[in-house]
């Protein structure tokens, strides 16, 4: 071991032993939590071309996503530019959660947003990737979710069968019945 790190070492033993000297302070409780980390993927095909598609799972998301952390929010969106974010707003003052930010988006191509979409209040980094690619008259739509972290065993089940249920049992029935061509265009930023 360095010079160096010895002394930055007995200062940070120096600081604990002060700090546990300090009338009023209450220990901290430290323990350990398991680390883990995973991918799931998913390929849905969509009707319609890679626009609509990219158009229908962004934007206003109420018609088809259905897991919000309040019942019947007041607007569920995802911004479907690059600084964007994936909102769900409860009321009028703004209150409510960012699920993650978009950190690509390319319309009609490509989609990656990161932020812990439901397992909010974990150590942990959730992205996720959609990649719009024609097929024919039709989309396909590939979903990868990669997570690392601190998580209860099990959840990489739980966020399988999620997407699952969003893409093949929504998105793509949503689509299907038409009612995205419906939607009104999301505004995009100007500059």
């Amino acid at each position: 071991m360095s010079r160096r790190s010895r002394l930055a070492a007995a200062a940070l033993v120096s600081i604990v032993i002060a700090s546990l000297a300090l009338p009023g302070v209450a220990g901290a409780e430290l323990k350990s939590t398991p680390v883990s980390a995973w991918a799931v993927t998913h390929v849905v095909m969509l009707p319609g071309s890679p626009e609509r598609a990219y158009d229908a799972a962004t934007g206003d998301l109420k018609p088809w996503w259905d897991h919000t952390v309040q019942d019947n929010p007041q607007r569920l969106y995802i911004e479907p530019w690059a600084g964007g974010g994936f909102y769900e707003i409860w009321n009028e003052q703004g209150e409510g959660v960012k699920h993650a930010t978009v950190t690509w988006a390319e319309r009609g191509k490509h989609l990656r947003f990161e932020g812990p979409l439901g397992l909010a209040g974990s150590a942990l980094v959730f992205v996720t990737t959609w990649d719009f690619a024609a097929k024919g008259d039709s989309t396909q739509l590939t979903c990868n979710a990669s997570v690392a972290g601190t998580m209860a065993p099990g959840v990489e089940k739980a966020v399988d069968g999620v997407w699952l249920h969003f893409l093949a049992g929504r998105l793509k029935p949503y689509m299907e019945s038409g009612k995205d061509l419906e939607k009104k265009p999301w505004p995009r930023p100007k500059g």
